[in-house]
């Protein structure tokens, strides 16, 4: 008996008229839609990245790049450390603004895992706590004004800041 229900109720019917697939036939590997496949690439071959180095960033980008190491400051040391070790080759703008935002962002960041973890502590752990939203407060402006600053095209500098990263 044919199925009595149509072909759109049924469950588990998805069907997708624009997408074609292509089976395969137990003869020499080929396909039905296609021609027959030549041997594998060996792993090494597959791996192989690109031989030209990476394109230098345009100014825009170098103005972007160096804006959102600044803006990376909301979240710790970590988005101006990736920004300053993809790009310091690319962009000179980058470079210098991704290690300014690291040699800033770094120190803090410490403190900052040091002050929550000793928040923990019974009896003075809220005051620690504190101290640690206050300093995160502290470096979220100060990359936000840094960031301001760069997406105009000026290098910023900030007061307190160690350079340890040269």
């Amino acid at each position: 008996m044919p199925n009595a229900h149509p072909a759109f109720l049924t469950p588990l019917s998805f069907h997708n008229p624009m997408k074609v697939q292509a089976e395969v036939t137990p003869q020499q590997g080929s396909t039905r839609l296609g021609a027959p496949r030549g041997p594998r690439p060996t792993s090494s071959q597959q791996l192989k990245g690109s031989d030209a180095a990476a394109p230098p960033l345009t100014p825009e980008e170098d103005r972007r790049w160096a804006t959102l190491a600044h803006f990376g400051g909301v979240a710790g040391c970590l988005p101006s450390l990736v920004i300053y070790l993809v790009f310091r080759d690319r962009g000179p703008f980058t470079a210098q603004e991704a290690k300014e935002a690291l040699n800033f962002t770094l120190p803090l960041t410490v403190l900052l895992v040091v002050l929550y973890g000793l928040a923990f502590l019974p009896e003075i752990g809220w005051i620690l706590g504190l101290v640690a939203v206050f300093f995160w407060a502290f470096m979220t402006i100060c990359g936000l004004l840094g960031g301001a600053e760069c997406n105009k095209g000026r290098p910023y500098r900030y007061r307190l800041n160690l350079r340890l990263i040269q």
